[in-house]
């Protein structure tokens, strides 16, 4: 059996049915994420772009769209355990230009941004709050990295009652294979993986 038929088989990649109230959640374009002067950074462009399409067609329809991004006071440092695993997130400090949302992304001064100490959006934040207030029933989610945050925040979207979906050209990360590799599996188990266009159009015809 081929791996697709393995998937088949066990019931996994159903369609997500969508909603009539979509809203966007931008994960972690941060400068330290966007920037590639910083060492935690890659070049994020074109996803950045692709995604800026969608939050501002969301924006001109009533939709809301949020943004994410980790920050950490001085005194996490020490004590948290990602931060022993992944050394250089360390850099990520409140009121540091690296935890500024990237200004391409066409973040708008009523856009909440949702600061958050781990990978998911949803984990000790007021996300799920937000979007439930909005009247939010399929959520969309962009952002960096594919294989950390932006899985995170989509197995948790899940877990927390959303349909969602995935533009893959929205998303961005440091290499090739585990951005790959996740799209592919939250494609199976979690979200609907599609692309700006098809959200873009969507969007559009609601």
């Amino acid at each position: 059996m081929s791996q697709q038929e393995i998937y088949q088989t066990a019931g996994f990649g159903q369609p997500v049915p969508r909603g009539t109230r979509p809203g966007i959640v931008v994960v972690d374009f941060t400068y330290g994420f966007t920037d590639t002067t910083y060492p935690t950074a890659a070049d994020m462009t074109q996803a950045i772009a692709a995604t800026r399409r969608l939050t501002d067609l969301a924006r001109s329809k009533g939709m809301p769209v949020i943004y994410t991004a980790i920050a950490y006071h001085v005194g996490d440092v020490k004590m948290l355990p990602w931060l022993r695993k992944a050394t250089g997130m360390a850099a990520l400090i409140e009121g540091s230009r690296l935890v500024e949302i990237d200004a391409g992304t066409g973040i708008q001064p009523g856009d909440p941004v949702i600061f958050k100490k781990g990978a998911s959006a949803f984990h000790g934040t007021a996300l799920a709050a937000l979007l439930a207030g909005a009247g939010v029933d399929t959520l969309i989610v962009t952002g960096a990295t594919t294989s950390g945050c932006v899985r995170a925040t989509v197995v948790d979207a899940v877990q927390s009652g959303f349909n969602v979906l995935v533009p893959a050209d929205c998303c961005a990360d440091r290499a090739k294979a585990p951005h790959d590799a996740n799209l592919y599996d939250m494609h199976q188990k979690y979200a609907d993986v599609t692309d700006a266009a098809d959200i873009e159009q969507w969007i559009a015809s609601l």
